[in-house]
């Protein structure tokens, strides 16, 4: 685990290593997103919510990363099947309503709100609230003269963290009497005024641990840590590969990757092949120039490999060509290195002089394809050309 950094002044009054422990021992994701949901909704001022709110909190914490990056949050079984309550939840969601993969949170709020009734996604909620608001106390358990088995069921263990809260250690927070998505936790004065002065540090902490969580479950996914919120389109890093493809198209002409005819040097855009949304950089082996109608068409698929990678690779190899035969495309190639060029077996190999086109091509391949494949099996769909 991450180490938590709070004020010391806190553990004189409160069990900071308990909570330290909020997150140990996982068998979802269920125990990043509910203590995430709680932090940020004492942050809002809130002293007590119901399951409902909690959970609907973390749906919309899970919204961008599953139905943007498609990431799983606890894995997938052998058969394909989704393991995870709150992944079901999200994709329910969004099979039910028109939201788009950067709905906000009001969005997603009254969406869930409209199809509260939709006895699947009830069934999915009502499952996240089975274990985790009990067991993420499990850290201040057994530190009292009243000791518990741990495993007893969840009505047991709920009085047993009320009791103990009401008279040895004081807990983030207590359960009430509701059943289902409308019982209420009650969050206490010490802990909100702990958590509002440390959310930054908290919410960091978090994060990390949720981060390689995801990874962990998700080995194939490139950047995980860039796929949880949406992303700043400045973010992007274009205008030296740009430049450099502007060159080349003064120079000869370039075929377009997914149409008859050639690029338009006066209009055109810089797109990547495997799509930037899965792989999170901006390589210059990845990107192409394109018809900026296409270019939208395209958007966050992927091309079928093979019909349109040989062209791609061609495309490729006539920039390979040029940067070592020309100095004023090499000089333009080296403005590259700072955001486009990071891949060592694309500096050391695809890049280096004396490759044949045949060379080139095999390794621009052997490179790409498991990466391509493994977008293909994260769930990325095909680009039906038009």
């Amino acid at each position: 685990m991450a180490e938590l950094i709070i004020d010391r002044n806190y553990y004189n009054k409160l069990d900071i290593e308990g909570f330290s422990k909020m997150m140990s021992s996982p068998s979802y994701s269920y125990k990043f997103y509910w203590l995430e949901a709680i932090v940020q909704l004492i942050s809002a001022n809130r002293t007590e919510v119901t399951y409902d709110e909690i959970i609907n909190k973390m749906i919309v914490n899970a919204w961008f990363p599953v139905q943007e990056y498609h990431i799983h949050l606890s894995g997938i079984y052998g058969e394909g099947e989704v393991k995870d309550n709150l992944e079901k939840a999200v994709s329910r969601l969004f099979k039910l309503s028109d939201l788009p993969s950067n709905a906000d949170e009001i969005q997603i709020i009254n969406k869930l709100n409209e199809f509260s009734d939709d006895k699947e996604l009830h069934f999915y909620k009502t499952e996240l609230t089975k274990n985790v608001p009990y067991k993420a106390l499990s850290g201040f358990a057994n530190k009292g003269t009243e000791k518990i088995d741990l495993n007893s069921s969840a009505g047991r263990m709920i009085a047993y963290y009320n009791r103990l809260s009401g008279s040895e250690i004081l807990l983030p927070y207590t359960f009430n009497d509701e059943k289902s998505l409308k019982k209420v936790v009650s969050f206490n004065d010490g802990w909100i005024q702990m958590i509002q002065d440390n959310t930054v540090s908290i919410l960091g902490w978090i994060k990390y641990e949720k981060v390689k969580w995801l990874q962990n479950n998700n080995p194939e996914v490139p950047g995980i840590v860039y796929k949880l919120t949406q992303e700043d389109e400045k973010a992007r890093k274009l205008e030296n590969v740009r430049k450099l493809w502007d060159a080349i198209l003064e120079i000869r002409p370039v075929k377009n990757v997914f149409m008859e005819g050639d690029i338009n040097r006066e209009s055109y855009a810089v797109d990547h092949f495997i799509p930037r949304n899965f792989v999170m950089n901006d390589e210059l082996w990845n990107l192409m120039p394109m018809d900026p109608i296409q270019n939208m068409q395209k958007n966050k698929k992927l091309p079928a490999w093979n019909d349109y990678f040989e062209q791609f690779a061609n495309n490729q190899f006539i920039m390979y060509e040029l940067i070592h035969e020309k100095p004023g495309l090499q000089k333009l190639y080296k403005h590259c290195y700072k955001d486009n060029l990071h891949s060592i077996w694309a500096v050391q190999e695809l890049y280096r002089k004396g490759n044949s086109p045949s060379e080139f091509i095999n390794i621009l391949g052997k490179n790409m394809q498991p990466v391509y494949d493994s977008a293909r099996r994260q769930g990325y769909e095909i680009w039906k050309v038009s």
